[in-house]
Formats: C-alpha cells, sequence, structure tokens
C-alpha cells in the first residue's frame, strides 16, 4: 500500500530517530516488521507452541502474485511443512555451511544462491548473516532469524519454519544433505524482506552480495579494463573486498562448459589472491600472478602457473612458500595475471564498509551514507537532457580532504566510488514496478562558494559542466563508478533519466582517504516584512474598490462586532476580487483556505478580521501575487510545481528538499500545477507555522518542547 506523505514522512522521522539512537548497525541491527525473536521465542516456548509467522503467512500471498499467484496451476500441489515433518533428523548446518548446501530448486533464484556460495567462503561473513547458533532441538519453538544489510541499515528478520513442498521435497533451495535446512531457511527470510518467493525471480548476483555485506560492487569489463586494475585488485583483498570473475558464453547451450584449458564458460570463480613475484631467470622483472578458486572444489586451469606447471621451478622454496603453492585437486590455482585478462571476461569486486571487517590490520574504506527520494513535480528533474527540471534533483556536497598514498603515474588525486542504488524496485514489482534507468554527474564547487550548502540553481548546471559521470545511465538496482579527483568540494546530482519518475534511493561514497558527503540542504527560515498599512491618501483605485467591497459584506460601521468579516464573507470578497484578474487560474478559494487566512491574521482570537487585519491580509496576497505572476511567465494562469521552490524562496521562506516535497504532494494538481489559491494557502500554512513555532522557542535555539494539548492546539487552528 503506498504512503501517504504524512505516513511517509513520520515514518522516515522514526527512521532517523533510530538511527540516532544507534539502531540499524551490525551489532543493533533494526527488527524487521518490529518482530523481536526473543519475545516472540519465548512466548511459544511459554505457550508451548510452533511459531506462525502471520507477517508472511503459509499461503499463496508468500509464494507470489503472478506466476506463483493465485491462478497458477504451479501452486495447487504445494504443501507448508515444517523441517521435523520433512525429515526424522533435521539440522541447521551439517559439517559447516559449503556450497554443496546450496541447491536450485524450481525458482529462477541463481544470482542469490551463487551469491551464498560466495559467502560460505567466508565465514564471518556468513555467520553474520545465518546466526549460526540455531537449532531443532535446544529451544526449539518452529522460529529462525537471519540478517540483511538493506539500504543502509542491518535489519534482523524472523520467519517461522514452514517451508514450500511437493510429494514431501522442498520446491525451492535446497541441501544435498536432505536433513539440512540451513539455505532453505535463508532463501525463505530473503523471500519475505522482499514480499515473496516471486519476488526473488531474476537478479545479479553482486545483489545479493550487497545485502550480505552492505558492501559497494564494481564491475569491470576486463577488454576495456582501466591500466591499473591489477593496483585495484591488490588494493581491494588488501581490505578484504570479496571479488569474483567469469568467463561469458556467448552460446547459452554451452554454460558451465569446460574448456581445452580447463577455465569453464558461464562459471562463477572467486579471485582469493593477487602477488608478484621473480622467477630465477628473469630477476630484473616481476610477474603478476593471481589466484583463483573454482567453487565446485576441482576443475583446473592446466596453463602456465598451474599446479604443476615449468614456471614453479624457477622461483626459490621461499618464494613458493609465499605464495602458498600446492599441487592438489582443490579447485585453487594460479595464473598469470596477462592470462587473466586474456581468458576472463568480467570481473566483479565487493567493496566491504568498516563495519564489516572486524581485523584491525585491515586497510579499510572511508564511507559516507546518504538517502533520498525523488517526488514527481518536485525533485524528481531527470537528467541533463532536461535543464529546465535537472537542478532541482537532490544534490549532495562532495568534500574531498586528503589525497591517495600512492599516485598513480604521479598523478596525484583522490580516489573515490559512488554507487547510486534505487530503493524497494523489487519488492513493488508486484504493483508493476520495474526498475528505473539511472545515473549521477559531479561537479566542481567554485571556490567562492566553499562551504556554502545552497542548493545549486539551474543556472549553474547551465554554465558549468559536469567534472565526472556514470558512464551510462543504467536500469539496474545500482550504478556505480570509481573516479580520482582533486581534492576540493563537488556537487554529486544523482536523478533518473525521464523527469517526473517518482522513487528513493540511497547514495553512497567509498573513498581511499578521508571524504564527507552530505545532502544540501537550505538552512530553514523565514522573513516576516509587515507590510506598511497604506494611509487613506494613497489609496489606489484598487485598494477604494476593495474598501468598498469589504463594507458591503462586513455590514454597518457602527456596528464594531458586524464590521468584521468570518471565513465565508472573506472568501466573498476574495474571490469576487481575483475572478478580475484573468490572468490567474483559480477555482475560487476554498473555505478551509480561508479559515487558515484568518488563523494567520486573527490578532485577538475572534476568528473574524476587522478591516485593519485584513488590510495586512490583503497587502501579503498582493505581494505574492506578484511572485505568482512572475512565475507564471507563459500566461498560462498556474505556476510549474519546479518552479514552487523559486516562488517560496523569494516569499521569504528557506526551506529543504523534504519540506519542498510535502508542498508538491499537498498543493499541485494531478499535471503539478499550482494555481493562485493553492499557492496563497501554501504560503499562509508557512506563515503560520513559522509564526507559531517562534513564539514558542524562547531560547531561539531551533527546538521546542509541547505537550499534546499545546501540539493539537497549534495544529487545528493553523
Amino acid at each position: 500500500m503506498p504512503y501517504t506523505p504524512s505516513g511517509f514522512f513520520c515514518d522516515r522521522l522514526i527512521r532517523e530517530r533510530e538511527r540516532r539512537d544507534g539502531e540499524g548497525a551490525l551489532n543493533k541491527p533494526l527488527r524487521f516488521n518490529g518482530q523481536d525473536l526473543a519475545v516472540l521465542q519465548q512466548e511459544c516456548l511459554r505457550r508451548k507452541s510452533l511459531f506462525e509467522d502471520e507477517s508472511f503467512p503459509a499461503s499463496v500471498e508468500s509464494l507470489g502474485f503472478k506466476e506463483l499467484g493465485h491462478k497458477s496451476n504451479k501452486v495447487k500441489n504445494i504443501v507448508w511443512k515444517r523441517p521435523k515433518e520433512i525429515s526424522e533428523n533435521p539440522q541447521f548446518i551439517v559439517g559447516g555451511a559449503s556450497r554443496t548446501d546450496i541447491c536450485q530448486g524450481d525458482l529462477g533464484d541463481c544470482w542469490l544462491l551463487a551469491a551464498i556460495a560466495c559467502l560460505t567462503l567466508n565465514e564471518k561473513l556468513l555467520y553474520r548473516v545465518v546466526p549460526p547458533e540455531q537449532s531443532f532441538s535446544q529451544d526449539y519453538a518452529g522460529i529462525f532469524h537471519f540478517q540483511f544489510w538493506r539500504y543502509g541499515d542491518w535489519v534482523d528478520v524472523v520467519i517461522d519454519d514452514r517451508i514450500p513442498t511437493f510429494n514431501n521435497q522442498l520446491v525451492f533451495t535446497k541441501s544435498a544433505e536432505r536433513n539440512e535446512f540451513w539455505s532453505a531457511l535463508l532463501e525463505k527470510a530473503y523471500a519475505k524482506l522482499h514480499g515473496s518467493y516471486e519476488a526473488l525471480k531474476g537478479g545479479n548476483t553482486t545483489e545479493a552480495m550487497e545485502d550480505f555485506t552492505g558492501g559497494v560492487t564494481e564491475f569491470y569489463e576486463l577488454k576495456e579494463a582501466p591500466k591499473e586494475l591489477y593496483k585495484i585488485m591488490k588494493k581491494a583483498l588488501e581490505r578484504g573486498s570479496l571479488m569474483g570473475c567469469s568467463i561469458d558464453s556467448l552460446v547459452p547451450a554451452r554454460f558451465e562448459t569446460r574448456t581445452a584449458t580447463g577455465l569453464v564458460k558461464g562459471h562463477a570463480y572467486s579471485v582469493t589472491a593477487v602477488e608478484e613475484c621473480r622467477p630465477s631467470q628473469h630477476r630484473e622483472t616481476k610477474v603478476r600472478l593471481v589466484r583463483l578458486r573454482n567453487p565446485w572444489g576441482q576443475v583446473e586451469w592446466n596453463g602456465p602457473w598451474s599446479d604443476n606447471s615449468k614456471e614453479w621451478a624457477a622461483l626459490s622454496s621461499a618464494e613458493k612458500e609465499k605464495l602458498q603453492h600446492q599441487s592438489a585437486e582443490d579447485g585453487e590455482f594460479w595464473m598469470s595475471y596477462e592470462d587473466f585478462k586474456k581468458n576472463y571476461t568480467k570481473i566483479e569486486i565487493c567493496n566491504l564498509t568498516p563495519d564489516a571487517l572486524e581485523d584491525d590490520k585491515i586497510h579499510k574504506w572511508t564511507v559516507s551514507v546518504n538517502e533520498g527520494r525523488w517526488v514527481r513535480g518536485c525533485s524528481a528533474g531527470g537528467c541533463r537532457n532536461y535543464p529546465d527540471t535537472f537542478w532541482t534533483n537532490p544534490q549532495y556536497r562532495l568534500r574531498l580532504l586528503e589525497e591517495d598514498d600512492e599516485p598513480e603515474d604521479n598523478e596525484v588525486g583522490c580516489t573515490f566510488v559512488v554507487a547510486l542504488m534505487q530503493k524497494n524496485r523489487r519488492k513493488e514489482r508486484k504493483m508493476g514496478a520495474n526498475l528505473f534507468t539511472i545515473g549521477f554527474a559531479i561537479y566542481e564547487v567554485p571556490k567562492e562558494m566553499h562551504g556554502n550548502k545552497q542548493h545549486m540553481t539551474k543556472d549553474f548546471f547551465l554554465y558549468t559542466s559536469s567534472k565526472a559521470r556514470c558512464k551510462s545511465y543504467i536500469n539496474l538496482r545500482e550504478v556505480t563508478q570509481r573516479f580520482r579527483l582533486s581534492p576540493g568540494e563537488y556537487v554529486i546530482v544523482p536523478s533518473t533519466y525521464e523527469p517526473h519518475q517518482e522513487g528513493e534511493f540511497i547514495l553512497r561514497v567509498f573513498s581511499e582517504k578521508k571524504n564527507t558527503s552530505e545532502e544540501i540542504e537550505n538552512r530553514i527560515e523565514a522573513d516576516h516584512p509587515v507590510p506598511a498599512p497604506a494611509s487613506a491618501g494613497e489609496e489606489s483605485d484598487e485598494d477604494q474598490q476593495f474598501r468598498t467591497i469589504f463594507q458591503e459584506i462586513a455590514g454597518d460601521v457602527s456596528k464594531k462586532r458586524d464590521m468584521e468579516i468570518a471565513a465565508n464573507e472573506l472568501r466573498n470578497v476574495l474571490n469576487r476580487v481575483t475572478t478580475k484578474h484573468k490572468s490567474l487560474t483559480t477555482e475560487g478559494f476554498s473555505l478551509e483556505s480561508c479559515r487558515s487566512m484568518i488563523a494567520l491574521m486573527d490578532m485577538d482570537g475572534t476568528g473574524r478580521l476587522n478591516l485593519q487585519e485584513f488590510r495586512h491580509l490583503w497587502n501579503k496576497i498582493k505581494q505574492w501575487q506578484g511572485i505568482f505572476k512572475h512565475y507564471n511567465a507563459d500566461q498560462s494562469g498556474s505556476i510549474n510545481s519546479y518552479e514552487m521552490r523559486n516562488a517560496v524562496n523569494d516569499a521569504g521562506f528557506r526551506l529543504n528538499n523534504q519540506l519542498y516535497d510535502i508542498i508538491t504532494m499537498r498543493y499541485a494538481n494531478e499535471n503539478m500545477n499550482i494555481d493562485f489559491d493553492s499557492f496563497v494557502s501554501c504560503l499562509v500554512r508557512l506563515e503560520a507555522m513559522f509564526r507559531a513555532f517562534q513564539a514558542f522557542d524562547q531560547n531561539g535555539d531551533g527546538t521546542i518542547r509541547l505537550s499534546v494539548l499545546e501540539w493539537l492546539q497549534l495544529t487545528m487552528y493553523a
């Protein structure tokens, strides 16, 4: 169910508060769906019953929405069973977790299973995702849990152990050991995280690797590899990064087929080491080597530097020991870096965040993380091809503070990786959501603007070329690229390719040395110019006409109470005046809008406006009318919602992106236009809320404390 604006922003505020309290860190994960493992388990043990997860029930809804939905014949004979109903002696893990524990079932999620297999090569990482102290004996209550990285936070996902079966066989992932269930339960927890099993169909191995580690992945086509790739690989391993490579097969039928050299096409390998050695006949020349592992545990390269090749005879015993050379059919082998580039097609490097690495000896990345949102009509500006709206996208100020320790080719600079990830698209697939085409551009901030946290304007982007950008906009969950720029300040602008596409994203910056990145958020403040009351001699024709209308509606001047107007009378006055302005598109001021105006100007608490109060209001409306006309340049009678932030700024209000998003959702129509009465209603509400806040902010420190009564009094009358 989509968020209402208020619901979304309340949820976002709660998440931000949780983060301030340390929630979401690896050692303090968020509880997915608010479910607490310990509480649920103890309750089941107390009641002597097995856990049944109502938030991911044993039903068709948890299986899928289309191919595994209600109308599918595939689900008719599926029975949900617990491991104890499938096996006489079920075990969580048998003899340690390994790649043979992961056998694909009737679900197109080999991308996920390949990532799980890769994870089994690193026990520390594996047991963060799969807490090992779980069993079907001690304190068994039919409840298990797993932990995943999810868009900047670690989350703990609780499940019951009911698994889909057909003829007493697991339908989806299973282990080669019939009584082992950790991989099947892990798949179920991951399905719950994304809404259903079917949501896991089709994907990229690196997507799951990131969800298991919180890392960020770089892709390199080896035919187009940068000249410093060897050094990139070496540094990546020094940081504990996970690295995989593969050989593309153009013919689908030849996937996972062995070549004459012993390598397998269409198959994923792990890179486990990158080293240099000096053969005795080439003392002046170093040979670059790469060590790889076939997850099958067998079938190895048989070319130069393979286990029993002649090249090893030229190395000293010390060199061999350093490289841990051994002749064994274990799936692990060495090859030269040049042969590696010739034979393999692509390499993927999953760089891990510092919190995923316990070893203090490992050289770690500096990581900064920012959450953002593209809102249609406000901050979903599209790419640079759309100059009228591009500038409205969220903007992030990046400060590169230190140069690399080892500059490439004597070129100084700061190496960093930018990763832009769109959120929740897999989970929302059942509602028709597809991946957006996304990308980003990086602009250098002029020195005179360093430290200025203002949102860059349209003119800046019209007259400034990008310093760097992603290679291409692409419809992947995440777009990543490595850069090297001089120390300084930059602006990163993430966007969808087309404007008006609404979604959430997370922007991460990994750098070798210290960096900071933060969303450019204007300081929230307001000017409150009080228009000078006009004297009788200065009245214009419009003022005289206005006074006449006011007196006509308000009644006899001699009756003081009657010389005030209520909301319905104010509505009549405003609508009679605005209908005379053909340049303003308006459906007329609503009664609710007029009540808000009275709340703003009502200084004596009568709920009505006298002539003086009304004159102040009218002067404000005339000022706002001038601003509105300025941005109504095409004489359409309304202003584009993307221009609203400029109009609001001209009216004396400095807001941040979240508030502009709210304004657009609250006041723009379905065509993302704002008419005059909506424009005035917005400014009235802004001024009223700023004024009320300042009245409560006795210390002037930008924070207030309200009781529930004060909060309701404040918000109900505004």
